[in-house]
């Protein structure tokens, strides 16, 4: 099973922390009451790009970077895309 498949087929058991929840509202200046239900839908998004680095899955989307453990479907983290600098390949 590919790595996106297989993220896109656990989704139902996809969770955070109170703390999770407190540091993705704050890195990305979030005001939303449900924090996962937010990360899901960006997860679904056609527009995602799902890559797996060791345990961790990486969500590029929108402009924001989502890191997802990959064997308890945790939230860890969720911050802003840093924007290239202009002289970068």
């Amino acid at each position: 099973m590919s790595t996106e498949i297989e993220l896109l087929a656990h989704l139902d058991q996809l969770h955070t922390t109170e703390l999770g929840v407190g540091r993705i509202k704050s890195n990305l200046s979030l005001d939303t009451e449900d924090v996962v239900e937010w990360c899901r839908e960006k997860i679904q998004s056609k527009q995602a790009v799902i890559t797996r680095k060791g345990k961790n899955w990486y969500i590029h989307v929108d402009a924001c970077i989502l890191t997802v453990n990959a064997h308890s479907y945790t939230i860890i983290t969720a911050h802003k895309e840093k924007p290239y600098p202009k002289n970068s390949p």
